[in-house]
């Protein structure tokens, strides 16, 4: 990479590069608005307006100072913004966009921003990991103790490196939203109104296609509203997060969440100063040790860990397909068409994809990720699902959550078992399933859960490879011990691939 303080007269932010740490002092500033990557992806509408949302609010911000050329392509709009001249550019997120940028000589590749950790110091962090064996959990540990996080000299606060135990209650019975305050939300104006319009031109020329809906922006598209997300977070959900972390509820799809991951993955905020906030509230006694321990896992652990597997495992990683699964995506589920589905967790998961862009990390791994392994969906078709579907879906961020945690697609290099579970987990950490014309405890019939009647499946399916883990091998066992697993298997073998659950 080149010396950052190396001499160009302009610099490129990317549209993920929006926060004033991605600035370089002094240079003309460029951005492009690439019409051809919405034309490559069946993108969320509400991610496509994000975006462009995102970029035109950043432009109106640097001014004179900003070179903004809408074109059909990064190349088209590379050579009408600085001709042949020498331009600096921050690391990108992306093998492809790394590629593009260094095939031109005019181009200066900076350091990356926007992360703890870089992956040149994660790459000597992995080649020091005794056995090869890389887990977050250790990576996480290692990063505490280098950025100084919620440690108390050498030790944790708290004297545990880890609170997850304590965030894993089960959501209040006696209410249908958490509570907590509303997260933060935003108010549109005029530029958002100017996208609105522009994507509705580009829809009805038939140039552009999406899915779900583009209501009013409920995410950060500008710095000073991503600073507002982030206090508002601190100040009145911080508390109750670590509780509720992994529960769900029909009705709230934020529940507790900090609902910053968009503002993050765009640039608008940085990694450091959201767990330094956090960890300012702790120690002021303004939020409990297992909330903030939980945030900062997700933040300077879980993040981190997942930009940093992207470069380290390169590429190819895309490719892997442990499990050999295959089977499309129906079509209802790339059309986000919840009306089309009668499992009610699935039905108001999808619907919150849709009208949201956005849930949280368990429907996501739970629902949505859960469902796809069980009934043997492409990971890599599966993986572009979550990358055009979410506001906060990266290259980087989908590719080893959901090749590597979600769909266990290679073979255990991220996690050391599939996430895999059956209706009685959703049951238990939800309140989704009472209404549900399925019932989670059955297996077979008319009311059989489909969740449960698919784990087995799935645990018979791969039982070989499932026998050999020792965090899976017990319910291999528990599988031989299923008095019904033949009526199991042949309601699978009945069931049509494309029909909705």
């Amino acid at each position: 990479m080149a010396d950052e303080r190396s001499e160009a007269p302009f610099h490129w932010l990317f549209g993920d590069q929006l926060g004033p740490h991605f600035l370089r002092p002094d240079s003309t500033v460029v951005m492009i608005e690439s019409r051809s990557v919405l034309r490559r992806r069946r993108f969320h509408r509400a991610k496509a307006h994000l975006l462009l949302s995102a970029m035109r609010h950043r432009a109106a911000e640097l001014g004179d100072r900003v070179r903004y050329v809408q074109a059909e392509t990064y190349r088209d709009g590379l050579a009408r913004a600085v001709g042949n001249a020498s331009v600096t550019v921050h690391h990108p997120t992306s093998h492809a966009a790394a590629r593009f940028v260094r095939e031109h000589a005019q181009v200066r590749v900076l350091p990356p921003r926007g992360f703890l950790v870089d992956p040149d110091a994660f790459g000597r962090w992995a080649e020091s990991v005794r056995g090869g064996h890389l887990r977050m959990e250790d990576f996480y540990r290692h990063v505490r103790q280098d950025h100084a996080l919620l440690m108390d000299g050498d030790q944790p606060a708290g004297g545990k490196w880890n609170l997850d135990t304590d965030n894993r209650e089960p959501p209040p019975k006696d209410r249908d939203t958490l509570p907590v305050p509303a997260p933060y939300r935003p108010r549109e104006d005029a530029i958002d109104e100017e996208v609105r319009a522009d994507l509705d031109r580009w829809e009805r020329k038939g140039e552009v296609s999406f899915v779900g809906r583009d209501g009013p922006r409920r995410f950060p598209a500008g710095r000073v509203e991503a600073r507002r997300a982030l206090r508002a977070f601190v100040n009145k959900r911080l508390p109750t997060f670590g509780r509720w972390e992994d529960a769900m509820l029909a009705r709230d799809w934020t529940m507790s969440h900090s609902v910053l991951s968009a503002a993050l993955n765009l640039g608008l905020l940085d990694p450091a100063e959201c767990v330094e906030a956090a960890e300012k509230a702790y120690r002021a006694g303004e939020a409990p040790l297992n909330s903030v321990e939980g945030y900062v896992r997700q933040v300077a652990g879980w993040r981190e860990y997942m930009w940093n597997l992207y470069w380290y495992f390169g590429p190819r990683y895309r490719e892997a397909n442990a499990l050999g699964h295959h089977a499309p995506l129906p079509d209802w589920f790339s059309r986000l068409d919840a009306d089309a589905v009668e499992a009610r967790c699935l039905s108001t998961t999808l619907a919150q994809v849709r009208d949201h862009g956005w849930v949280h990390h368990i429907p996501r791994l739970m629902v949505l990720g859960n469902l796809a392994l069980q009934r043997g969906w492409d990971p890599a078709a599966v993986t572009d699902w979550f990358h055009r579907c979410f506001v906060d879906g990266y290259d980087w961020v989908m590719l080893t959550n959901v090749i590597g945690m979600s769909q266990y697609a290679d073979g255990g290099r991220v996690t050391t078992k599939p996430y895999a579970a059956g209706g009685s987990y959703i049951n238990t950490m939800s309140d989704l399933c009472g209404p549900c014309a399925y019932r989670p405890t059955e297996r077979t019939g008319e009311r059989a859960c489909p969740y449960t009647a698919g784990y087995w499946e799935f645990i018979h399916r791969h039982r070989d490879r499932l026998s050999h883990n020792y965090r899976t091998a017990r319910a291999v066992k528990q599988l031989d011990r299923l008095g019904d697993l033949d009526d199991v298997l042949r309601d699978a073998r009945r069931r049509d691939p494309d029909a909705a659950p």
